[in-house]
């Protein structure tokens, strides 16, 4: 966790700029805008919705709210940047998404909306890592997932799916 460790403030925080520097996205479709709390084994990551966000223009008319699988997005981003804090040459990695159990959304997530995203790590080796996650807006419970991920050899995975 050296690296990334070096890329938090005073509080703890990683923001969306150091966000940037772990995981490979990018805006419009970084859905983490600060760390709030991060360990080896659980992450606390937030997404403030402007409301001006393109998905809320079309989803859904007349009642717009945050597409289901944006919100697991959400959590599989901060999901791959717990998993990276663990890998010591996580550059090297690329943490993809592969399974994806017991997802259950509770309610809508609405513009202007606070996002909080909380995982727990359950277990990790050099393959993969299993996390299970839950959307908060305030302290309401929105959405709930167990999230298994891939860790590859970046370079290896690239050049076999490179078109």
């Amino acid at each position: 966790m050296g690296q990334i460790n070096e890329l938090k403030n005073e509080k703890g925080e990683i923001d969306a700029e150091g966000i940037k520097k772990i995981i490979p996205y990018d805006e419009p479709f970084l859905f983490i805008d600060k760390v709030l709390s991060l360990s080896s084994n659980r992450i606390v990551a937030v997404k403030k919705l402007t409301g001006r966000e393109d998905f809320f223009k079309g989803h859904f008319v007349d009642f717009p709210i945050m597409p289901g699988a944006l919100t697991v997005e959400g959590l599989g981003q901060t999901a791959t940047l717990l998993a990276r804090s663990n890998i010591p040459n996580h550059k090297e990695k690329d943490v993809l998404a592969y399974k994806l159990k017991e997802v259950k959304f509770m309610a809508p997530i609405l513009p202007g909306d606070e996002v909080r995203f909380e995982l727990n790590l359950i277990a990790q080796d050099e393959r993969g890592a299993i996390l299970q996650g839950k959307v908060f807006v305030k302290e309401d419970l929105m959405a709930e997932a167990l999230l298994m991920l891939a860790i590859v050899n970046k370079t290896e995975f690239r050049a076999k799916y490179s078109k």
